[in-house]
């Protein structure tokens, strides 16, 4: 209602503005016809009469010598006669002393003035409140022959209907802003009355739980519609006593699912680390070495870190499949990020760190899963066939922070996985239950960290993984 009358107002205001303007427009255009026909007539009156020169081009100057400034009086504007060509022959307007302004006609409105269709053109040009009008018609001698062009221009001055608008626009404000104040308090009691019922309605609803018994609604007095509304309520709260209790078994064998399936996908993702790790050892094996006993304790070492984890994992099954809790140490990052890429064994996974070492106060467990998860998918984001596959790895300090990327040259996420990426279950994968990114996605958010990520279609993504060093 308050809306109807604020658009109602805006819209009447806005074409009375118009209609004026308008109105103006046509008063200035009829009363300058007038004083043009008056002029006209005048001139060929004088043309008619019996002078000592004849009615030709070149005596125009003669004929009208004093009498164009009488003509220009009585009609209050500016009269200039011109020759066919432009050329200026008299004008009611004088001369500056002894400086003669002899300013031609313009080209384009000589060969306008021969092609239009009545033979006459009409200009109007606005400047503030003063209008400026012009028409251009020809000068026929008694014979009809054209002997000259004629220029008639007024100046009209739109003062006076401004100030008519002004008043009747203060009007019109004071009856829309009583109107305005009517629709408000009409608004605010009606509002009132309809909605004192729903309101009962509303308080009952915030205080329906699904953990205790709820009150049904009793209404008095109420519509027809009210009256519908409260008994789907009731209806609902009967049928919620029966559901509350399928719900909550339900719930618990959804939790202990979803939590077996982590569980699964946790203890998998290290396994396969392991088994590559274990292959490229047999692989590359030589007795003779020189440095076979450091290579085997990076090995080992490598697998004890993969065993730790699943271990882990697993003693928090035991405790109702709880995440490992976190066991803050002072680590080298840059140290824990190298051990956890080397299980990888692709030559185009780099490692760049920007620091010689980086310490902060994070669970070793917990950081080398981030870093295997981020790896692994980085490693099955690359496309068949990908020529020069590339995976780097960078760490920094971020002022009080540890700044982690990982970055891939691989497919790229589509625009409608975006928003998804963090979801449980969510995967693009032929295989896995896509709990990895959710997973490592709460291990940061509960040490207050942030992952973020950017991807464009068949260029590459970058995963950004930022951790408070205390």
């Amino acid at each position: 209602m308050i809306l109807l009358v604020l658009v109602a107002s805006i819209l009447i205001v806005t074409v009375t503005i118009y209609q004026y303007d308008e109105q103006t427009k046509d008063y200035n255009l009829l009363r300058f016809g007038r004083k043009e026909s008056a002029t006209r007539h005048n001139i060929d009156i004088e043309l008619k009469r019996k002078t000592t020169y004849l009615v030709t081009t070149e005596n125009l100057s003669k004929i009208f010598q004093d009498r164009i400034y009488e003509i220009a009086n009585v009609h209050n504007l500016t009269i200039t006669m011109y020759d066919m060509n432009g050329k200026l022959l008299k004008s009611s307007i004088p001369y500056s002393f002894e400086a003669v302004d002899e300013t031609p006609l313009a080209k384009n409105v000589v060969v306008e003035l021969a092609n239009s269709s009545d033979y006459r053109i009409l200009r109007t040009k606005r400047v503030g409140d003063i209008t400026y009008q012009s028409s251009y018609t020809y000068i026929n001698d008694p014979r009809f022959k054209r002997i000259g062009i004629l220029e008639l221009k007024i100046a009209q001055n739109n003062e006076e209907q401004k100030k008519e608008l002004k008043e009747f626009m203060a009007r019109l404000l004071l009856v829309y802003v009583l109107m305005f104040i009517a629709a408000i308090a009409l608004a605010y009691f009606l509002s009132s009355y309809i909605t004192r019922s729903i309101q009962t309605i509303s308080e009952k609803i915030k205080e329906t739980r699904l953990n205790k018994r709820n009150e049904k609604i009793t209404l008095n007095a109420a519509s027809s519609e009210i009256n519908s509304l409260v008994a789907a309520y009731n209806n609902m709260i009967d049928q919620l006593e029966d559901s509350a209790v399928k719900l909550a078994q339900s719930e618990r064998e959804q939790a202990w699912r979803e939590m077996a399936k982590q569980v699964a996908h946790e203890i998998k993702n290290p396994l396969t680390p392991m088994r590559l790790t274990v292959q490229s050892f047999l692989r590359k094996f030589d007795p003779t070495d020189e440095r076979i006993r450091e290579k085997i304790a990076e090995y080992s070492e490598t697998l004890i870190q993969q065993i730790d984890v699943m271990s882990s994992i697993a003693s928090a099954f035991s405790d109702f499949a709880k995440m490992p809790t976190q066991r803050k140490e002072n680590l080298d990052v840059i140290d824990v990020v190298k051990h956890a890429i080397d299980i990888f064994n692709e030559d185009y996974i780099h490692y760049l760190p920007e620091e010689k070492s980086l310490n902060a106060f994070l669970d070793k467990t917990q950081l080398i899963r981030i870093i295997t998860n981020l790896v692994k998918n980085a490693t099955q984001a690359m496309k068949s066939g990908e020529q020069s596959p590339e995976i780097e790895v960078r760490v920094k300090s971020d002022g009080n922070n540890v700044m982690i990327t990982v970055s891939d040259n691989g497919k790229g996420i589509e625009e409608e996985n975006k928003k998804l990426i963090f979801e449980p279950k969510f995967t693009t994968k032929t295989s896995g239950m896509g709990l990895g990114l959710p997973m490592i996605k709460n291990i940061i958010e509960a040490y207050n960290g942030t992952i973020t990520f950017s991807s464009t279609l068949g260029v590459g993504t970058v995963f950004t993984v930022i951790l408070p060093k205390t």
